[in-house]
């Protein structure tokens, strides 16, 4: 498993929380994701034999919620 914390500036309400939570969640591998409006911030765990962090950013960025640099 691993985990990453990435700050994400888009993120400024709880509709956005719950986008990016469900959209994640549905990647194949990952097994948590957290999103927190006061932080601006999301969490996300995978399974590495599933899927990559460039996968998820990639998604992040898709639905308009890209990390920052």
């Amino acid at each position: 498993m691993a985990e990453k914390t990435v700050s994400v500036p888009t993120i400024s309400c709880g509709h956005c929380v719950k986008t990016i939570e469900r959209e994640v969640a549905e990647l194949d591998g990952v097994t948590s994701v957290s999103a927190d409006a006061g932080s601006r911030s999301v969490t996300v765990t995978w399974d590495e034999g599933a899927t990559s962090w460039p996968a998820v950013e990639e998604l992040l960025v898709e639905i308009n919620y890209p990390p920052a640099e």
